[in-house]
C-alpha cells in the first residue's frame, strides 16, 4: 500500500505564500500522476493542481491558476504545491493523491494521504 505524507501546511495572512510537500514512497504504474485537492468545512472535495511523474504537463483548478504552482522532484519522490497570494477562501484540509492518470476527478486517485491544514486569514 502506497504512503503519502503531506506536510507545509500551517496558519498565515492573506497574501503569503506556503509551500505543501507530498512524499511518496516510489512511483508505479499505479501512480504515475500526482495530484492535490482540498475539502474546506461544509463542502466537498475539489480539484486544486495534478502533475505526472514524467513529462511537463499540469492540470489546474481555475480558481488557483496563476497563483498556485505544482511541481515534482523525482529523485526525492516528492510533489510541491506553492501557494501564493493567498485568499481566505483558500483555507482548507490539502490532501495529496496518487493514481494511474491524470485527472480532475477525485475517483481516479486511489491512494490519499491525511490532508495537512492550511488556515489563511484575512
Amino acid at each position: 500500500q502506497v504512503q503519502l505524507v503531506e506536510s507545509g501546511g500551517g496558519l498565515v495572512q492573506a497574501g503569503d505564500s506556503v509551500r505543501l510537500s507530498c512524499g511518496a514512497p516510489g512511483h508505479t504504474d499505479s501512480t504515475n500522476a500526482m495530484a492535490w485537492f482540498r475539502q474546506a468545512p461544509g463542502k466537498e472535495r475539489e480539484f486544486v493542481a495534478a502533475i505526472r511523474w514524467k513529462g511537463t504537463a499540469r492540470l489546474y483548478a481555475d480558481s488557483v491558476r496563476g497563483r498556485f504552482t505544482i511541481s515534482r522532484d523525482n529523485a526525492e519522490n516528492t510533489i510541491y504545491l506553492q501557494m501564493s497570494s493567498l485568499k481566505p477562501e483558500d483555507t482548507a484540509v490539502y490532501y495529496c493523491a496518487a493514481g494511474p492518470i491524470m485527472s480532475y476527478s477525485p475517483t481516479n486517485y486511489r491512494t490519499w494521504g491525511l490532508g495537512t491544514q492550511v488556515t489563511v486569514s484575512s
